[in-house]
């Protein structure tokens, strides 16, 4: 799909575009209730992209990169800081939850991982 130095451009590419969706959900469409809430939004939005990135990765993998197993465990605990930071104002302990949970997943993930 995209090659090195073009990964990072597409990377650019699509964290703008979060940050436009989370603009809009913000402004006219009011899904969003307080500006504060626009960072956790980012943030999980785009550990979704690293995922999407740990995909590519798979199918594409470089010598001196990180690893697709890496990558995705990246995007999963930037998933799981922003949605912890996003439910933090609902209740705080639905944030610990989250935050235990994708640790529990991780775990469960590298001692199924193959070599």
């Amino acid at each position: 799909m995209a090659e090195g130095g073009n990964r990072g451009l597409l990377s650019i590419g699509v964290f703008l575009i979060i940050l436009v969706v989370s603009i809009i959900l913000y402004t006219p469409l009011e899904l969003i209730t307080e500006w504060s809430l626009i960072p956790p939004l980012v943030l999980a939005l785009y550990g979704c992209w690293i995922i999407v990135l740990a995909g590519i990765r798979v199918s594409n993998p470089r010598k001196y990169e990180r690893g697709p197993f890496s990558t995705f465990a990246l995007g999963l605990i930037l998933i799981a800081i922003g949605g912890a930071w996003f439910t933090y104002f609902i209740e705080p302990l639905y944030s610990l939850a989250i935050i235990l949970l994708v640790l529990g997943a991780l775990a469960i993930a590298a001692a199924l991982k193959r070599k």
